[in-house]
């Protein structure tokens, strides 16, 4: 029996896979690369003439190949702004506006503090945060800042 490559048959990861495929394929649009010029760049990015056959590695190596190209790769994100149904003078409003440094500075989407809402207090945006979960957040990002 020969030893066949470990196959990753996991849904998500193969999820993961094909859309990053779809964001090379996108970004060789965006930059206007013929089939040559694309294969080649497959070829010296990541080893291999197909994308299908990339690495997880590189995969990422290629993705970042074409950003610096000037390939621009966006995606619409669920919750990705600043919550604004709070009074403008409100403590908690003094707080967001701390969460909202703390992202600034580690360079995180609004997105990231509405995941740490959800991960830690379970409640689905910032907006449904009180008081003390809203200074537990802010804890925690100047604990990974620190990192």
């Amino acid at each position: 029996m020969s030893a066949q490559p470990h196959v990753h048959t996991n849904p998500k990861h193969q999820a993961r896979r094909n859309a990053a495929i779809g964001k090379i394929h996108i970004g060789k649009e965006q930059l206007g690369m013929d089939d040559e010029t694309y294969r080649a760049m497959l070829l010296t990015q990541g080893g291999v003439k197909s994308s299908k056959d990339l690495t997880n590695e590189g995969l990422n190596k290629v993705l970042r190949h074409l950003e610096k190209a000037g390939a621009v790769f966006t995606t619409k994100k669920k919750h990705g702004r600043k919550p604004n149904n709070l009074p403008s003078g409100s403590d908690r409003n003094a707080k967001l506006s701390k969460i909202e440094a703390l992202l600034a500075e580690a360079k995180r989407p609004w997105e990231y503090a509405h995941a740490m809402a959800k991960r830690m207090y379970k409640k689905d945006a910032l907006e449904f945060c009180d008081h003390h979960e809203l200074t537990g957040i802010i804890a925690a990002l100047v604990k990974n800042a620190k990192r």
